[in-house]
């Protein structure tokens, strides 16, 4: 499924110094957002930061968002993860993409300038219509709620 999106370039070193966002390979869910930075950035553990991606978004379609979310390497590996957990961005949002940026890791984290620190997602969103109820009807849950369908 293929959607069109606006793209702004605030960083005029994007598609020529630091690559602009695209998918790793043809099977990539996401596109590699880059760190648009004037100098490598040092985080020491536990330290985080906003990282510019250099670009701004205009996805337009109320029925889709994207989603910022970290490059599974990075977090693994060296404790690189989104200060945020997960970016959401609405439709109509047209600011600036930043990425944040947090050393979950034991060591020091340099970024430097074009490193791909983050994944962007597409995906699709259904605006819910909440409906008022007394009483839900019986589900084979119910209300059970955190460990209650066990490990196994």
């Amino acid at each position: 499924m293929t959607i069109d999106v606006e793209l702004k370039i605030l960083d005029p070193r994007l598609g020529d110094s630091i690559p602009l966002p695209q998918a790793a390979t043809a099977g990539s869910a996401g596109m590699d957002l880059r760190a648009a930075l004037e100098q490598p950035l040092t985080l020491q553990p536990g330290e985080s930061a906003l990282v510019p991606s250099g670009i701004a978004i205009h996805i337009g379609d109320p029925g889709w968002c994207a989603l910022v979310v970290p490059r599974s390497g990075l977090g693994h590996k060296h404790g690189l993860v989104m200060g945020n957990l997960v970016g959401v961005i609405d439709a109509d949002y047209q600011g600036p993409l930043m990425i944040s940026c947090w050393n979950r890791g034991s060591q020091a984290y340099t970024i430097a300038v074009g490193d791909r620190v983050a994944q962007l997602l597409l995906v699709p969103v259904a605006q819910a219509r909440l409906n008022i109820v007394a009483d839900f009807a019986p589900s084979a849950r119910g209300s059970g709620g955190f460990g209650s369908t066990g490990v196994q």
